[in-house]
């Protein structure tokens, strides 16, 4: 239903942008950070009942109990009220940062803007290489390496391999000067 109502509004309101670009708005959009934040806006944390742990948590592991609780509130409005006033509760609540969102070009994924940086810099498409791997398999810290042909550029850590490879490429794009 987000995914839908999202694709619909975007497609009316950018009529002219190409399919790439629409897609990449959509998922800026409807990804786990804007949710989070939106979600954090509305006030969801006041009344999610979490375990000590999961409390004293304000990073990633939050973000996605903030997003899965926004589309869960987003499906229960859907099956009670139906498409039009869930539409409506996503054009109130959601679709009013698609502007800053595009006019910041912050749909542009940091690994998407490196490559095409590389690309058009120096005619070389980055590779990713996982660099370590710490801590328990539900716990887990991945660091990678992004490089140019054979040269290290930067690296990156996160919670999952996907996450690491972000923050190499924009910390890339930070040494590079390339902003």
């Amino acid at each position: 239903m987000l995914e839908l109502a999202a694709t619909e509004f975007l497609y009316a309101k950018y009529p002219k942008a190409t399919e790439g670009d629409l897609t990449s708005y959509r998922a800026a959009i409807v990804n786990a950070i804007t949710l989070a934040e939106v979600a954090a806006g509305l006030g969801f944390n006041d009344f999610l009942l979490l375990s000590k742990g999961e409390a004293k948590d304000t990073g990633r592991a939050r973000q996605y109990i903030l997003a899965n609780t926004f589309e869960s509130v987003l499906g229960a409005i859907y099956l009670d009220q139906g498409y039009e006033v869930s539409r409506n509760f996503l054009e109130k609540n959601l679709f009013g940062i698609t502007e800053g969102i595009v006019k910041s070009g912050s749909w542009i994924d940091s690994k998407s803007r490196f490559q095409e940086l590389a690309q058009e810099k120096t005619g070389i498409t980055p590779s990713y290489q996982t660099l370590a791997e710490n801590g328990p398999d539900h716990d887990k810290e991945f660091t990678v390496g992004v490089f140019l042909g054979n040269e290290k550029i930067a690296i990156g850590s996160g919670r999952s391999k996907q996450d690491a490879e972000q923050e190499a490429a924009n910390m890339a794009i930070s040494k590079k000067k390339w902003n």
